[in-house]
């Protein structure tokens, strides 16, 4: 019987060496954020970390919210597991480093504002010191781009600024789109499986294990996420997300000369940035402070068209996989036919954007 069972775990010791290494970290955060997940439930109900109703949110009843807490540690026991099971070059660690590290802060942040909700301007400063520190303290930013004929475009003393930016900014857009259950992680799961499928074209094995571990952690969240949802991921949960992508697509574009490096992303997350800029620019015309919220989202909108909360999130994930598929196929084609598809793009936004209202502004 012995002999047996040995034999059984040696089978598996061989399938797992065997197994694509970003297979590996999405089953492994997959999972643990399965099994950590319900113990960060009783942990949010103990300490009062509950998300309680108002005139602006969907949901009726109180609901736990410190959930990034589980997709935090699912994606960084992936990626520490990743770490100690491979050889990594020094550049790549150092840049590991800096993302584990920064992403720590930003968690840390988002905690302190799932208890104890913190004014918008004190949460950007966190977010920007977050920012400074991987891209001044472990020097990870964008110091060139190509243009369309392949010429270098060195951004010097703008690298910087841009690069935290960047950071701060896709930061923020999956912060605003966690409205409805589910959507945050499963617009983030499915730009994370968009630039996995870039990277692994492009051969750049880190980035397909960190979009891949992200996944997993993101997926696991949604088995307790989904509608009914029995804990919302709060803003450590919303801007981990937001920040892990930005800083991924930092390392990606890095390790590569091409533009599409950025578009991709881009792309892939298009649906929160384009929510985003919807909601400055509706603001702005509204005469409302940028920073103050309102019902003019995306998801607003399609509840109030009388979608239910399930068929909103599935129109969203739909459209994020429509733009996912985009920012592939980006990557197959030349650059007149990538302008094509670009073109399309923007069009189909305008059209849909006029359509639902969602640069109207309404009062609350």
């Amino acid at each position: 019987m012995a002999i047996v069972k040995s034999t059984k775990i040696l089978r598996m010791e061989a399938r797992l060496e065997t197994m694509p290494e970003y297979i590996v970290a999405f089953a492994v955060a997959m999972s643990l954020a399965l099994i950590v997940t319900p113990a960060v439930i009783k942990l949010a109900i103990k300490t009062g970390a509950v998300d309680k109703p108002d005139e602006r949110k969907v949901h009726k009843v109180p609901i736990p919210r410190i959930g990034g807490l589980g997709i935090y540690i699912s994606f960084m026991f992936a990626v520490a597991f990743y770490i100690f099971s491979s050889y990594i070059d020094h550049e790549t660690l150092h840049q590991l480093k800096g993302l584990l590290v920064s992403g720590s802060l930003i968690v840390a942040l988002g905690l302190v504002d799932d208890y104890k909700n913190l004014p918008a301007k004190v949460k950007l400063l966190g977010q920007i010191l977050a920012a400074t520190v991987l891209v001044v303290g472990f020097d990870v930013r964008i110091d060139f781009i190509t243009d369309p004929l392949g010429d270098y475009i060195y951004l010097e003393w703008v690298a910087v600024p841009a690069t935290i930016f960047w950071l701060v900014g896709l930061t923020n857009t999956i912060n605003l789109i966690d409205g409805l259950d589910g959507l945050a992680a499963g617009v983030s799961s499915i730009a994370s499986v968009t630039i996995l499928l870039v990277a692994l074209k492009q051969n750049f094995l880190v980035v397909t294990i960190l979009t891949a571990a992200l996944a997993g952690a993101s997926v696991g969240f949604l088995f307790y996420n989904s509608n009914p949802a029995r804990i919302f991921m709060g803003d450590s949960g919303s801007m981990f997300l937001g920040f892990m992508l930005a800083g991924i697509s930092v390392i990606g574009a890095v390790k590569s000369t091409a533009t599409i490096a950025l578009i991709v992303p881009i792309l892939a997350l298009g649906l929160p940035i384009l929510d985003t800029a919807f909601a400055i620019v509706r603001r702005y015309r509204g005469g409302r402070p940028i920073f103050q919220p309102d019902k003019g989202h995306l998801h607003h909108r399609l509840l109030s068209l009388g979608f239910t909360q399930r068929q909103a999130v599935f129109l969203m994930y739909v459209i994020s996989a429509m733009l996912g598929l985009s920012a592939v196929a980006l990557t197959e084609v030349n650059s007149q036919i990538a302008m094509l598809i670009l073109i399309a793009v923007v069009v189909a936004v305008g059209y849909g954007a006029k359509k639902l209202g969602v640069l109207r502004f309404t009062r609350d």
